[in-house]
């Protein structure tokens, strides 16, 4: 539902109105937040120090970590700095010594979530690649041509194509959509839509693409958990979602655009200026990065690719749009260098993340959760049992979609196959856990992302929208629960 790449889905989001950073997670805090956020960063360390002292295998203190991470995170501190508090706290309980924790460390940049990382940093050096091409724009520019001259409701859905087609492309939401808003705003502006209208397309739009986007972050995630390859991902839970979005989307931006007429929230020419024009020179480009993502989807859906296949199929990707448009082979590797570069905080982020589950599965407090409680999961029926899950992944930590997905996958991935939940099931449950929060109840980064892009000021009805779209979302993937556990 709604995390080149997720990139952004889990970073650009969360600074798209920002200058360019090195840092993908940072937030500004007020003084007494922050004082707040590090108080709790030392309780829980300290907590982690009593917890080593009366605590030996398996234990429920394994948990603190978690909680720790999520508290943290929820309250607003940087994602990667949270992480490392956790990681400590972790290590403190685990009561490892230094050569131990080297020896983690080196284990964890082999491991599967440090790979989707890094998948998610080469995405972002492919969509430097293009944006400085030109591709990005020039996939915009075409769906509005095929689609901006048919009326209004044309107009709406093709910006929600538009953004569809970018952000499947690109693997990110708000960074995707950074690139077509110069496009897509003077459009909508000229035509009438409101600020708040127009985010709703762009976010209603950019939310189908990332839950059908082949390398994005988390969705790899899930193919790989539920052991099924793309084109299965998208039958089972990706394409009703996508297509569920698209049907809902011009009744909600009509809805919205009623709302919000009558208050006058309209662009001026300041806000949104001329449409950028789109070079003729970037139409080769733009035909053989097409080409190539379709080649690159098909043989991943037919060979059933795992996580390690985007490392080959980004690059090439990227190499090969730069050369079609005859850039310097310096060029190409500093372009794409510098994309990689604005979210190095990622890959550090997941690296941390996977060192901080080798250490939550080494204390291994959910095999206590599991003498506890395992009898009356194991009881339960599989319907109840993805229902329980998919909720309980609603809830997770944002800001890490793909390791949230691993996370539940090696805690309750068994336990669910043993209860019979079939791959399809399992690919709705963690789709659902991993994107549902994009969609509501609360703000989260991608909606401040999208509306900033759109110029709207109105978190209400960015609200409103994501729940105009949560609540048939959850209708839709109940009826499919219902009949997949059957």
């Amino acid at each position: 539902m709604a995390d080149s790449n997720e990139a952004s889905n889990e970073a650009t989001s969360l600074r798209s109105d920002k200058k360019e950073s090195s840092n993908a997670y940072e937030i500004s805090l007020s003084p007494r937040r922050s004082r707040l956020i590090w108080s709790l960063a030392g309780l829980g360390i300290v907590l982690a120090i009593v917890a080593a002292f009366v605590s030996d295998g398996p234990t429920l203190w394994g948990l603190l970590p978690i909680v720790l991470y999520a508290v943290l995170a929820i309250l607003g501190m940087d994602i990667v700095v949270a992480t490392v508090v956790s990681v400590v706290a972790g290590l403190i309980i685990g009561k490892m010594g230094v050569l131990e924790i080297g020896t983690l460390l080196g284990d964890s940049l082999a491991d599967q979530i440090t790979i989707i990382g890094l998948i998610i940093m080469l995405g972002a050096g492919v969509g430097e690649v293009l944006k400085v091409t030109g591709v990005a724009q020039s996939i915009v520019s075409s769906v509005m041509h095929v689609f901006g001259r048919s009326g209004r409701n044309a107009v709406v859905f093709g910006v929600m194509i538009s953004c569809l087609i970018l952000v499947a492309s690109l693997g990110t939401l708000a960074g995707a959509i950074a690139i077509a808003a110069p496009i897509l705003l003077p459009i909508t502006a000229r035509l009438g839509f409101t600020k708040s209208a127009t985010a709703s397309m762009l976010f209603i739009g950019g939310c189908a693409g990332l839950a059908i986007a082949p390398f994005a972050g988390s969705n790899v995630a899930i193919m790989e958990a539920a052991e099924v390859n793309y084109g299965q991902y998208i039958l089972y839970g990706a394409g009703p979602i996508a297509l569920l979005s698209l049907a809902l989307g011009i009744p909600i931006v009509s809805l919205m655009q009623r709302w919000t007429a009558k208050k006058g929230d309209f662009y001026s020419a300041e806000e949104v200026g001329g449409a950028e024009t789109v070079s003729s020179s970037s139409r080769l480009p733009t035909a053989v990065f097409l080409v190539l993502l379709a080649i690159s989807v098909v043989f991943a859906a037919v060979t059933s690719a795992g996580t390690t296949f985007p490392l080959l199929a980004l690059p090439v990707l990227g190499i090969a749009t730069a050369v079609a448009n005859r850039m310097r082979p310096q060029d190409i590797v500093s372009t794409i260098y510098r994309g990689c570069s604005q979210v190095i905080s990622i890959f550090l982020l997941f690296w941390l993340l996977a060192a901080l589950f080798i250490v939550i599965d080494l204390l291994a407090p959910f095999d206590v959760v599991m003498d506890l409680f395992g009898s009356q999961l194991q009881s339960a029926s599989p319907f109840v049992f993805t229902v329980i899950i998919a909720l309980l992944g609603w809830v997770g930590v944002p800001g890490a979609t793909a390791a949230q997905v691993v996370l539940l996958d090696k805690v309750f991935g068994d336990l669910g196959a043993t209860l019979g939940v079939t791959a399809g099931s399992w690919v709705v449950v963690l789709l659902f856990a991993s994107k549902a929060d994009t969609y509501g109840p609360f703000p989260n980064g991608n909606m401040i992302g999208v509306m900033g892009l759109a110029r709207s000021t109105n978190l209400r009805n960015m609200l409103i929208t994501g729940w105009m779209l949560l609540v048939p979302a959850c209708v839709l993937y109940f009826i499919i629960l219902f009949v997949e556990t059957r």
